[in-house]
């Protein structure tokens, strides 16, 4: 059943907007419909550069101070969305999207993401803190728990074949 409700909404979505164009046509008149719809797909375009710079900047901060930047991508994320409904002509649409500008609307999206979200980095953030959540992990724990694993620098390392005789395709690597 959970698996009906996308494709569901994608088919319910279309005939509602539909639906609002006929009420509000009929209420304001066909010309002031029309630039109803082309003022919020303007303004849509003007928030999102906007606020999403501004996000952008927040992330960049959080990077930099090695704090957890995954609330900032959440909400960099929604703004993305919701410039994209607010482009997208309809009114239902344009309801949702500004909705998701406001800051405490998001909010309570990262209260829904937050523990469903898992941040995996591949170094260290500016200055070698990084960023994590919980307790820093023992970096050197697989190696010492590995009796296979032998830790060599460079210059202890040289391959040969067994016999002596150096590696043939040694002097094609880069160094």
């Amino acid at each position: 059943m959970r698996s009906l409700i996308i494709p569901i909404l994608f088919l319910l979505m279309p005939i509602a907007e539909i639906a609002a164009f006929i009420v509000v046509g009929r209420e304001v008149g066909v010309g002031m419909t029309l630039l109803l719809v082309v003022a919020s797909a303007v303004a849509g375009a003007v928030l999102l550069r906007v606020q999403g710079f501004g996000v952008l900047r927040k992330i960049q901060q959080a990077s930099q101070t090695g704090t957890d930047p995954g609330r900032q991508l959440v909400h960099g994320v929604m703004i993305v969305i919701t410039g994209l409904l607010l482009i997208i002509p309809g009114f239902i649409s344009d309801i949702i999207g500004l909705l998701l500008f406001i800051p405490a609307v998001r909010d309570l999206g990262w209260s829904f993401v937050k523990n469903r979200l898992t941040i995996v980095t591949t170094g260290m953030g500016a200055g070698g803190r990084g960023f994590s959540r919980g307790q820093e992990p023992d970096r050197d724990a697989g190696r010492r728990a590995d009796p296979r694993v032998i830790d060599l620098d460079d210059d202890e390392f040289s391959r040969s074949d067994g016999r002596g005789r150096t590696d043939p395709n040694e002097r094609d690597r880069l160094k």
